[in-house]
């Protein structure tokens, strides 16, 4: 008799005195969003650096690590861009700037203006360029163009090079003071920095933005990976579709 025995990660399939092994599916989880309000809340109760960079993820809907390697060259104010280069996937994109964050993005700029021209004063300056860049342009290295947007506070020496250098500012105080926010304003889910990019596209799919402008934006490969905020839509896939038991006590939408 044929018989089948399945775990978490095969499925086991022995028929006849054959036996094949096949990967089992895994169960997809839906990403934790949170409502707009929440959002606001949040990013009320952070400050500071911390709090400009959580507002580009969720203003611009990128990952931590894509708003932390940003360079002072990738703000194109004008076209109210970020470029966000190579992403996931070594993949360069484009998404928006929001018109709330350019004033405090320009004061980000003249701030870390005033760091690295104390760094040139003191001999230093430098920033981490790929090996092909560095090769190319000699000096760019320490032109402010390239330094980073948020920049760590303090130099440290590069273990491979040895070549002290001004690193970008390190993921672990932008995930604490999200963390520490979350449990401030007595948010209930499980809220991360890229919870704030979750909501980015959910918000947009919201307001009628359609899927393949969000691909873009968030950098998708294939836009079945952007389709799961489909089933994260707050109100009935986005539809505005009321429910029955609504209609019939007659509740606002």
């Amino acid at each position: 008799m044929p018989w089948c025995f399945s775990t978490v990660m095969f499925s086991t399939i022995r028929c006849r005195g054959s036996t094949s092994v096949v990967r089992a599916r895994r169960s997809r989880k839906l990403p934790v969003v949170l409502a707009r309000e929440e959002v606001r809340t949040l990013l009320a109760a952070m400050k500071g650096t911390p709090r400009l960079v959580a507002a580009i993820l969720y203003g611009g809907g990128l990952r931590l690590l894509e708003a932390l390697r940003l360079r002072i060259k990738d703000v194109d104010f004008a076209a109210r861009l970020l470029v966000v280069r190579e992403g996931k996937g070594a993949k360069d994109r484009r998404t928006m700037l929001p018109d709330s964050l350019q004033q405090p993005l320009h004061d980000q700029i003249e701030w870390v203006r005033r760091i690295h021209r104390k760094d040139l004063a003191a001999g230093r300056g430098l920033v981490w360029l790929p090996d092909a860049l560095e090769r190319k342009y000699a000096n760019a290295a320490r032109e402010f163009g390239w330094q980073y947007l948020f920049p760590a506070s303090r130099l440290a020496v590069d273990p491979r090079s040895g070549i002290e250098r001004r690193h970008h500012l390190d993921e672990s105080a932008v995930q604490r003071a999200v963390k520490e926010a979350v449990r401030e304003v007595g948010i209930d889910k499980h809220a991360v920095c890229h919870s704030l990019r979750h909501s980015f596209a959910t918000h947009l799919l919201e307001d009628g933005y359609d899927i393949r402008t969000i691909q873009e934006l968030l950098g998708h490969a294939d836009v079945k990976t952007t389709m799961i905020y489909t089933h994260v839509l707050q109100r009935a896939g986005g539809r505005g579709v009321r429910s029955p038991l609504d209609v019939m006590q007659g509740n606002p939408a």
